[in-house]
């Protein structure tokens, strides 16, 4: 059975008919992110940048010349696409065999807009889990925060001045906090 297609297909439109108003609002909502992703992961504003418009440029060629069509919300899927795009990159510069060829990185399937969708429902449980984290006391954002790092524990404890067991109790009260609004906020 075909899915339907997705009312974000407006995005594809503007791409293919140069609306400027709804291409500023890709902008907006997507470029930032991109950003983010390609900086945390060994690259700089300007990588970003390069890779937002690449990404831009293979979505409208995929949606003019091969009739792209969305079932999936647009910004995680353009999301990806930047994702793998920024990968493969990294592989070329490290001189490591590229595990696609150019062709099939934008090989758009039923996996990838379920890879999108996916990516979506993980940006919503991450605002969720910062909604949530904001509202602990800054004792409990503090133990969290050095767990989330990897340190063994007995390190966390003497960096924080207390004992392993009192830090392993407090870790666990405000995790357990941590869940309880979490889900309150769901």
């Amino acid at each position: 059975m075909a899915k339907t297609v997705h009312p974000d297909q407006r995005y594809l439109l503007a791409l293919m008919n140069n609306d400027a108003q709804l291409i500023n609002e890709i902008y907006k909502k997507c470029a930032g992110k991109v950003k983010s992703f390609v900086c945390f992961n060994n690259g700089d504003a300007n990588d970003a940048e390069d890779i937002f418009q690449e990404a831009l440029v293979d979505v409208y060629n995929q949606a003019k010349y091969k009739g792209l069509e969305l079932t999936c919300p647009f910004e995680p899927f353009l999301l990806l696409v930047c994702k793998r795009k920024w990968l493969n990159e990294l592989k070329k510069r490290a001189v490591l065999p590229v595990t696609k060829e150019e062709d099939s990185l934008l090989h758009i399937g039923e996996d990838t807009f379920e890879q999108a969708e996916q990516l979506e429902k993980q940006q919503e449980q991450s605002k969720l889990f910062f909604k949530a984290f904001e509202k602990l006391g800054e004792r409990c954002q503090e133990i969290i925060r050095w767990s989330l790092k990897g340190e063994a524990q007995e390190k966390v404890a003497e960096a924080l001045g207390v004992t392993y067991g009192y830090l392993r109790k407090k870790k666990s009260e405000c995790m357990a906090s941590l869940m309880k609004l979490v889900q309150v906020n769901k």
